[in-house]
């Protein structure tokens, strides 16, 4: 589960199977996760996060997508 990114208390990442599935983070804070597809980015799923947590870290995201994406693209097709 490489990490890609540390934003506050959340910890972006996303796991070596994903390789078949469009661009998408995984995003967890203590026991709550949620996963984003990054383009565009958008809530895929969420398990925990309130509705205003994840309207935020969804602003993260879009803040950082260029990144995301990167880094998706280096590890899967690197």
């Amino acid at each position: 589960m490489p990490t890609v990114l540390k934003i506050g208390p959340y910890r972006l990442f996303f796991y070596a199977s994903d390789r078949g599935e469009p661009p998408h983070i995984h995003v967890e804070r203590e026991d709550n996760i949620a996963k984003f597809w990054l383009n565009p980015v958008r809530l895929q799923s969420s398990g925990g996060f309130s509705r205003l947590e994840i309207g935020r870290i969804q602003k993260r995201l879009s803040e950082n997508q260029r990144e995301s994406l990167e880094a998706w693209n280096e590890y899967f097709r690197g």
